[in-house]
Order: structure tokens, then sequence, then C-alpha cells
């Protein structure tokens, strides 16, 4: 027997008699269906309504049932859509209707949507009854539309982003391109599509992002890089990256998320302020600078003084010639230096460096500032060369600053010594003084831009804040200690990098 079946003979008993178990059941499972649920026979009288039915019409089973179909939904509804036509239309035809959609406002209520349907109930071979089931999709459409107007929201703000945004499946191809990315290259969303994201990259980099991807898929955030996009003309970008990784609501890695922001106008900004604080470093040296200069042009002078005198003999000549070409070579020693440092840089990727190499470069040009300022260097470094990966002007300038900083601090004479030392994953470069020292209430503003304790006209401020701006760009710290009349140690780490391979291009360029 089936349902339909069952249900014929239930419906057919006495009504005042006991409802067999099954009847019992049947009528359970159908008022619990959150539908709501008709049963029409051929005459289309109502022979049975569900709880939800009679809920949402506010109806009762006696104000319902016996009653034709159209006698229980509002005239509008009947008039104006095809809902009896629907039912009437499966006892003809002997199948179910498809899906339908209507749109009701009752008086003094918001608007509702509904989905109905009809559906035959076949009993011995004909159909008897038919079933009818109306479903309320308002709250559906509500968070349809809510949803979509968010997608709406979101695709805006990555459209309108400055920064690129792209998105890439778990094998690294591309999936969504924003419209600042394809601005920035030149690449439309087209042609990239489905590429490996890798491949935008020049290719000496590829490896590298190939494996920053690898790392970034089990990080637990997400991971910061500096690579260069290709354009459509050849040329790179440098950009700076955040890539994340983008799961699933049950925690599955589905693709990788990439910002990138690019650094050009960045670098042009920070090229400008550096060279605005060598010229002002400059002005610092210049009383040293012009001694340094003076002494060996005086020797000069000296020696082709003697010169004129025709009676002067050979080895006294010879000697003069000797001094003279020794003072010319120590003056453009001095000038090649200051020419070196106040040369404005071009912008450079980070490679391989050795900090020692640096700071030497560093003394070399406040050398002489600091015989004129009786203040004694000296400088203590291990046997084994240590590396790290950094932008060689901008690590020469960090500690060129420093070290000026802690010159102004000895204006009576002192020590200037320099360490560098591994500690575990780190390099670190302790520059120490024993100058005046720099009181507890002010250490915490002296990175600080423009704060400066110098008298006005000594100092622009920006030394040790653009220090502690390129150490921070280069993923280090710099701490510092100080006691007022002992002295002050600024101790700069930065992030310990393997050894070059053989042939791994002209790290010790720095050294020349």
């Amino acid at each position: 027997m089936t349902i339909s079946d069952h249900w014929i003979e239930t419906v057919a008993d006495d009504p005042d008699s006991p409802r067999p178990l099954g009847g019992i059941m049947f009528r359970t499972l159908f008022d619990a269906i959150p539908s709501s649920i008709l049963v029409v026979d051929g005459r289309l009288r109502i022979v049975m309504a569900n709880r939800n039915f009679l809920r949402k019409g506010n109806r009762t089973d006696a104000e319902t049932l016996g009653r034709r179909f159209e006698e229980v939904f509002p005239a509008a509804i009947v008039e104006r859509t095809d809902i009896l036509d629907c039912v009437q239309r499966v006892f003809v035809n002997n199948e179910q209707s498809p899906f339908r959609r209507i749109t009701f406002r009752a008086p003094g209520m918001p608007m509702r949507t509904y989905y109905f349907r009809a559906l035959p109930l076949p009993a011995k071979g004909r159909v008897a009854h038919a079933m009818f089931l109306m479903e309320d999709i308002t709250e559906q459409e509500r968070l349809s539309k809510d949803i979509q107007r968010v997608e709406r929201h979101l695709a805006s703000v990555v459209e309108s982003a400055s920064d690129i945004l792209v998105s890439t499946d778990t094998d690294g191809h591309i999936l969504s391109w924003n419209r600042a990315a394809a601005r920035l290259t030149g690449y439309a969303a087209e042609v990239v599509m489905h590429r490996g994201f890798s491949e935008l990259f020049l290719e000496t980099e590829r490896p590298e992002v190939e494996m920053a991807l690898s790392r970034a898929t089990v990080l637990p955030g997400s991971l910061n890089e500096e690579w260069t996009l290709g354009t459509v003309s050849g040329e790179g970008i440098a950009v700076s990256w955040t890539i994340a990784p983008m799961l699933s609501e049950d925690g599955t890695l589905i693709g990788m998320v990439a910002a990138g922001r690019d650094l050009t106008e960045r670098y042009r900004m920070q090229s400008e302020l550096l060279q605005s604080q060598k010229l002002a470093a400059l002005g610092v040296m210049a009383g040293g600078i012009a001694h340094e200069i003076r002494n060996p042009l005086a020797v000069c002078s000296s020696a082709a003084q003697f010169l004129l005198d025709d009676s002067l003999e050979p080895e006294l000549q010879r000697e003069c010639v000797e001094k003279t070409i020794a003072g010319v070579s120590k003056a453009s020693e001095i000038i090649e230096n200051l020419l070196r440092f106040a040369r404005p840089c071009a912008v450079e990727k980070m490679t391989l460096v050795e900090p020692v190499a640096l700071l030497e470069r560093a003394l070399s040009v406040v050398s002489h500032q600091a015989q004129i300022a009786r203040i004694e260097v000296e400088m203590q470094v291990g046997d084994r060369p240590l590396w790290v990966r950094g932008v060689p002007s901008l690590l020469e300038q960090a500690f060129l600053n420093l070290f000026l900083n802690a010159m102004a601090a000895m204006p009576a004479g002192g020590r200037l010594s320099i360490a560098v030392d591994q500690e575990v994953e780190e390099v670190s470069v302790r520059i120490s003084d024993t100058g005046v020292g720099i009181h507890a209430a002010h250490i915490v503003r002296i990175f600080d831009p423009f704060y400066t304790r110098s008298p006005i006209g000594h100092g622009t401020g920006l030394g040790l804040s653009i220090c502690y701006s390129i150490i921070e760009q280069h993923r280090g710290r710099i701490d510092v200690q100080s006691e007022v009349g002992i002295g002050t140690c600024f101790c700069v780490r930065l992030p310990l990098a393997e050894p070059p391979c053989p042939g791994e291009g002209d790290v010790r360029s720095c050294r020349e």
C-alpha cells in the first residue's frame, strides 16, 4: 500500500472513530514539515492542511477542510497568478508542476515572496488527490540580496583599491587580478588569468617567489616579502608583498591572497630624504673636512716653494716632489670619500653584504673628524665573516648616522667603540661612546623625527629617525642603553643570512 492509498483509507474512516497508528504517524510527519502543504481532492476541495499552512494563514481545521482550494487563498493571489491552474493541471496531466514564484503583500503587511508547486498523489491507478506545497522564501531572498550586496561591495573595494590584490588557487594559478594590478603592470586580467603567479616576476626572482609561496601555505599568519614585478614594457616595479593563505570554513587551504604595494614613490621620497640628511651631515663635518684638506695642501704649498729655489739639492728636490704627490693623494682620497658619500644613490636591491665592510666605509668618512675631535676609534670583529641581506648604501647611512651621533656626544674627546658579533640568528653591531649620555626622560623620544637636543643650527633631528627607519626596513631592530655622564651604546641587530655560494654576484663590492 502506498502512502496515498493509506492516506485515502484513513480519511475515509469515520472521523469520530480512533485513527490507526499509521494515520497518526502520517499526520505527525505531515505537520512537522516546515513548508505549507495542502491536500485537495479531484473537486479541488481541501481534505488536509498541515500545521504550518494553518499558522501562516491564521486559520483552523474547521475553517479550512472541505473548502474549495481558491477559497483559502486571498482573491488577489487567485486572480493574478496561475496557482489554481497549477493544481488543476496535476489532475489532468498526472504530473507534477515546476516550481513557480509569486510575490504578495497583504494589507498592512510587508511584501512576501513564495515558491509553490503541485504534485499528484496517485492511488489505485488514478490521481485521486494532489498535494500543494508552498514555501515562504522571503527571508532567503533577503539574505541572498544581502549576500549579493556584500559581494558587490567587496568586489568594488578590490577594484577600487590602489594596491595590487591577487588571489590564486592552491597551485599558484591566478584567479583574480584587480584594476590596480592591470594599471601598474599593463597586463589585463584576461591575459594573466590562470597563469602561474611566479611567472609575472623577474626570472632571477622566480625561484625565490615559488619557495616563499610554498612556505606561506603552512604558515599560521602572513608572509611579507619584496619582489620586482614585471610589466608589459619589460621594466620592473619594486613591490612590497603581503601573502596569506585563503581558507575555507572548515580550515582547508583553498588558495592564496597577495596584496602588493608599489614602492616607487616611497623609494623616491626616501632617496630625497637621505640625500638631504647626507648634506646636513656634511655640514656637521665641514670644519674637520676643511682642516684635513688644508693640512696636505699646506705641505704641497711648502714643497712647491722649495722647488722654486734653483739651488735646491737633487735629494731635497726629490723629497719635495714626493711630499707634494703624497699631499695631493691624501686630499684626493678625502674628497673622493666625501663625493662618494654625498652622491645621490640609485634605488638598490637587497643583496648579501658584510656589515664589517659597511662599517669600515662609514668610518672612512668620519675618521678625519674623529682625529680633530680627539676621539679614539676602536673596532672589534670576529675571525669569521658574517652576512646580512640589505641595501649597502642604506645600511652605511645608518651606521654613519650613529657614528656622527656618538661623536657629537663627545665634545671634549673620548672613545668610540664598535663591536660586531653573532647572537643566535642575528648579527649584532654595538656602537658605544664615552660621551655625556642621554637622560632617561629623553630616550623614549630620540627616534622621533625632528627631535634633537642640539642647539639650533647644529642638527636636523632626522639622523636617528632615519637610522631607525632603515634598520626596521631591513627587518632588524635597534636598542639603546645610556647613562648620563658615562656614555651611550646603540645596538643594531639584523637577521643573519647564509654565506654566499661561489659565484653568487659581487657581494664583496662594498669593501671596494
